[in-house]
This record gives C-alpha cells, structure tokens and sequence, in this order.
C-alpha cells in the first residue's frame, strides 16, 4: 500500500541559507504517516482515548539532497510489514522526480501499560516483499 503526501517548504522550515534544516525532514514524514492513518479512517484522539497510542521506535534516515524554501515536496509512505503490534514502513521526500530524502521508519502501537497492542484493524497486515 502506498500513500502520497504533498508538503510545502515554509520560511520556518529553512535555515539561514533557505535550506531545509535537517530534523524538520522528520516533521514532514510525520504528518505523512499521520494522514496516511486518518485516510485509513484511524481516529488518533480516539485511540489515544482508549489507552491506544503509536510511538516511533526506529528511524533509519538517508539524506540525499537539501529542499529549499518555497519548494513542493511529496512524500510517498510505503507498508513494508504490518505485523502484530508493529508497523515498518518506507518513507520518500521528493521534489519531482528527485529523491531527497528516504527513511525506514519502525511504529509501534502501544496500551496504557506501555506494553505492546495490536495494531488497529484498518492497517492491512502484510509482510515484507523485497522485490516492492
């Protein structure tokens, strides 16, 4: 399953230079995979109400070239393997047809008790394909 997310680069998104500074590549696949769960029809509020959170667990990040102020970015999400309480995905920034930025990003869902919960019914379950 692939999601496609379109981010445009603010004045506070950038350092001095106009670049986008590093850690905001973070923000952006964020609220990617946030809206890619409320497309799934996933309420956040509601599962947090329920003692139900997801929490980032690993992030593995590549760097590939700077965005700068005033450009369109799309951020593509990719489900690697949804499994139990465990979400792998593939996380790209691109400006047209340029890889920015690409990420491996490893969710957990988490209960009250801090221990493991399943992941919510709307994520399809799926294992890793290595030719996807």
């Amino acid at each position: 399953m692939t999601h496609r997310y379109t981010v445009h680069v603010h004045y506070e998104d950038t350092d001095m230079g106009g670049i986008v500074y590093h850690a905001n590549f973070l923000k952006f696949i964020e609220r990617a995979r946030s809206a890619w769960v409320r497309d799934l029809g996933i309420d956040q509020n509601a599962m947090r109400d329920a003692g139900t959170v997801f929490v980032v667990r690993r992030v593995e990040a590549d760097f590939l070239a700077p965005a700068q102020l005033d450009n369109a970015l799309e951020i593509e999400t990719r489900t690697l393997s949804a499994t139990g309480a465990r979400l792998v995905m593939a996380q790209t920034v691109r400006r047209g047809g340029e890889d920015l930025f690409r990420a491996v990003v490893t969710v957990a869902c988490l209960g009250a008790s801090g221990r493991p919960a399943r992941l919510p019914d709307a994520i399809p379950r799926q294992r890793h394909d290595p030719a996807g």
